[in-house]
């Protein structure tokens, strides 16, 4: 007896990129950082994405798996970086806070790479991710604040693009065909020139 698994990765993407959205709202400097951040980043953009990330595993997806395992714990560590200092641990340096930011943009920098035999969707959520990655990084090493509310409004972007792929996903599953179009993969393009 067979069982077919549900694809996990339009919750991974939903908690990814409503999380994203928030914080960058906030980035944007429409408002202050707030418990609805934290309580985002904890439970759906963190412990969300962790358990899809287990769920790809199951399915023998590396991609989903290392994707999502390690933003999951991104969004934890992140809250941790805000909240410990407010428990009386010393915070990190904004230039420090720069490494960390320049660090998770060289891995999505090489995940970015791995996107490009999925659909263009998939490319566009995990490239708009990099160059977010590197503005902040860039806004954390300068102290700029307008490199900040750049970096907040291509975050808006970049987690409006990952829902847009979740539910494009979903609808598509569901009525049997593009209802939402996610674009062509590169190696169904390059298999299709070879017949």
């Amino acid at each position: 007896m067979s069982t077919k698994l549900a694809n996990p990765a339009p919750l991974g993407l939903m908690g990814f990129g409503m999380t994203t959205v928030l914080l960058n709202i906030h980035n944007a400097g429409f408002f202050a950082l707030d418990s609805m951040i934290l309580a985002m980043g904890i439970f759906y953009g963190g412990l969300g994405q962790v358990i899809v990330g287990i769920m790809c595993y199951k399915r023998g997806d590396t991609f989903g798996t290392t994707a999502f395992t390690s933003y999951g714990l991104f969004w934890l560590t992140l809250v941790g970086l805000i909240v410990m200092p407010r428990m009386g641990l010393a915070a990190s340096p904004a230039s420090f806070m720069g490494w960390y930011l320049a660090l998770w943009g060289l891995f999505t920098g090489f995940m970015f790479i791995g996107t490009f035999c999925y659909p263009v969707a998939k490319r566009v959520v995990f490239g708009s991710l990099t160059i977010l990655f590197a503005l902040l990084a860039a806004h954390n090493f300068t102290g700029s604040e307008t490199l900040g509310h750049i970096a907040g409004y291509e975050g808006i972007f970049c987690g409006l693009s990952a829902i847009y792929f979740a539910m494009a996903i979903v609808l598509n599953n569901e009525f049997g065909r593009e209802v939402l179009p996610v674009g062509a993969k590169k190696v169904a393009l390059t298999e299709a020139a070879a017949h």
